[in-house]
């Protein structure tokens, strides 16, 4: 069956300000890239759910896909246009484990204890993926194989590469970057590369 298709590309001006377009794929990561088996991975969706889930890597693949045209803008300043990323809705992850109505931010789990912090309502969106394939090819390791998430409206460093989770909360906290001075949205149009974290919310972490 062949996935629904959504188009993320902006209808305004594609390029936010300070970025340089590129056809190439940079390849940026704070850390070694992680040896993932499959057979023993999970992509855990905890907090504030009704349904908390534990999906395996089989379980993940029995979601419906869905392709996702896109433009990806790295915080470090360039600009790759046209990419077609297919995975897993994230919509549909998220409405599995039926997220309660006080949820309202996401801290986002990776490899390696990665994190970093979105507001629900910029992941609850029809073009998020849990990524699988780039432009018809199963993603690489280095750009997150075997699965990264992808929320291309804001910069890339919330699209976690081999993401393994969603933790719903009330409040927002600050995720790897974020805690090491990286804004806590990253809206590429608004230039939202740095910012200040509350220092009350870095100590006492998601509860």
């Amino acid at each position: 069956m062949t996935p629904d298709r959504v188009d993320a590309r902006a209808t305004h001006e594609r390029l936010p300000p300070g970025q340089v377009v590129t056809r190439k794929w940079p390849v940026l990561h704070y850390s070694s890239v992680p040896d993932v088996d499959l057979a023993t991975w999970r992509f855990q969706v905890s907090g504030a759910v009704e349904r908390p889930l534990s999906l395996s890597w089989s379980e993940l693949q029995a979601f419906p896909r869905r392709e996702t045209v896109c433009d990806m803008h790295c915080v470090t300043r360039w600009s790759r246009y046209d990419n077609v990323f297919e995975g897993v809705p994230v919509q549909a992850v998220l409405a599995k484990a039926q997220v309660r109505p006080a949820a309202a931010f996401v801290l986002v789990h990776a490899e390696q204890d990665y994190t970093t912090n979105l507001p629900l309502a910029d992941l609850d969106r029809p073009a998020n993926l849990l990524a699988l394939a780039w432009n018809g090819e199963p993603l690489t390791p280095e750009h997150g194989g075997p699965v990264r998430l992808l929320v291309p409206h804001l910069y890339l460093w919330k699209s976690a590469k081999w993401v393994t989770g969603f933790q719903l909360l009330e409040e927002d906290y600050p995720g790897f970057w974020e805690r090491n001075g990286y804004h806590m949205r990253g809206d590429p149009w608004r230039e939202e590369r740095y910012g200040r974290p509350d220092p009350v919310r870095m100590r006492r972490g998601p509860r």
